[in-house]
């Protein structure tokens, strides 16, 4: 997972905090945006959970702080429900212009209220997730208890929420109380995905079924057995955001996985508009290769260089396990550390000349403590007989052909 920091303006011109997470060994198929829970943030741990369980599925995801809360600028009293609706639209916008419009939202307890209005609204997103969400906004209002009529009477009043004090206006009141969300809902005719557990105390399984029913299809629903309101065992979310990853690709655009036809037991494809970003088949393997970011590269996969002495590495462990099986040997551990460079030669041709360098691979090889010394000895001599060590010493050739 890449992550890089991201600010952006909502309507009001604020200064909205995000956090756009990308895949470590591609680019992003999908965009996707997220929602966070009332008065939550988007360094939440479900949160940060499900939208790391997305980037490994290949989606770019961007969850940001709605305004007033978390980093990003202005007063949350002064917010309402239709403020977070527009933050989203912004959020959206964001990504459409800096990298690719998302297709892909998702909203947990009243940030999936607000995901529904704004993915009705936005025309790039073309399937919606919702997790613990209420049927309707009015349901936030349970979590103001008894000030409620202090709000009502004084225009405003602080609530404690999650622990913390949060003032809230008698105009959030009167918007959450405006909006109709399942007909909204019905409006919007997007592939939907509705996560909800049957032991959610805080907004119950009732606000589930309603959805599903206010719903078109396609429309589906998953069972967070077990699981509570914000998801706080780990195993809930990163479940959540698998599943969501799978559930998004029936009707999301995802590239046709390139495969490399060959006789040959390697081949390699790299098209124009890649960078360095290299297909490569290995057998019956497919496996990426790629250059770092300060050559220009997209950092997606080992370097040519990276792959070379991960043969010699992997090719000293499963030599040395081989022999130790021989001799019966028990070696319940062995591990091989390779660094390449390019050192100045000790003994070579031109070795007058201080710039001839000779290319040198590095080995540290770890044994288990209780091995003697006679035995670290031999495995240390069969190490330099392993097949890739062996052809890195020979006289090479590499001929070349048209294909």
């Amino acid at each position: 997972m890449k992550m890089e920091k991201i600010t952006f303006q909502n309507a009001d011109g604020y200064e909205l905090s995000g956090r756009l997470e990308l895949p470590i060994d591609q680019k992003p198929h999908n965009y996707a945006v997220f929602a966070h829970c009332f008065t939550c943030s988007k360094n939440f741990t479900a949160t940060r959970n499900i939208t790391r369980a997305l980037t490994s599925s290949g989606f770019g995801v961007l969850r940001f702080d709605f305004t007033g809360l978390g980093d990003s600028d202005g007063d949350f009293g002064d917010t309402n429900f239709s403020g977070n609706v527009e933050d989203l639209l912004a959020a959206i916008d964001y990504l459409s212009t800096h990298h690719k419009a998302p297709s892909l939202a998702i909203g947990h307890s009243l940030g999936g209220a607000a995901i529904i209005f704004a993915s009705a609204k936005a025309e790039s997103i073309q399937a919606v997730a919702t997790i613990g969400t209420p049927s309707d906004t009015k349901h936030v209002k349970h979590l103001f208890g008894d000030q409620i009529e202090a709000i009502i009477e004084n225009g405003e009043a602080v609530v404690e929420l999650s622990g913390r004090p949060f003032k809230i206006k008698e105009q959030f009141l009167r918007d959450v109380d405006e909006q109709m969300l399942t007909q909204t809902l019905k409006d919007m005719r997007k592939p939907l995905l509705i996560c909800h557990s049957p032991q959610d105390n805080t907004v119950g399984i009732q606000h589930a079924e309603r959805l599903y029913h206010a719903a078109i299809h396609p429309k589906s629903f998953l069972s967070l057995d077990g699981a509570d309101h914000l998801l706080t065992n780990k195993e809930d979310s990163h479940y959540v955001g698998n599943v969501i990853a799978g559930w998004a690709s029936r009707y999301l655009e995802l590239p046709e996985i390139k495969t490399i036809k060959s006789q040959h037991e390697i081949a390699a494809s790299l098209n124009a508009a890649d960078g360095f970003t290299t297909q490569v088949k290995a057998g019956n393997h497919y496996l990426t290769v790629d250059e770092p970011l300060e050559i220009k590269g997209n950092d997606y996969g080992p370097t040519p260089y990276d792959l070379l002495s991960s043969g010699l590495a992997s090719c000293t462990v499963m030599t040395i396990q081989m022999y130790s099986k021989r001799k019966k040997w028990h070696v319940e551990d062995v591990e091989c550390h390779v660094t390449y460079d390019k050192q100045h030669a000790a003994d070579c041709e031109n070795c007058e000349d201080n710039s001839s360098k000779i290319d040198t691979f590095t080995r540290h090889i770890k044994f288990p403590e209780e091995l003697e010394d006679h035995q670290i000895k031999k495995l240390l001599e069969i190490a330099d007989k392993c097949p890739v060590h062996r052809t890195l010493h020979s006289k090479t050739q590499v001929i070349t052909h048209l294909l």
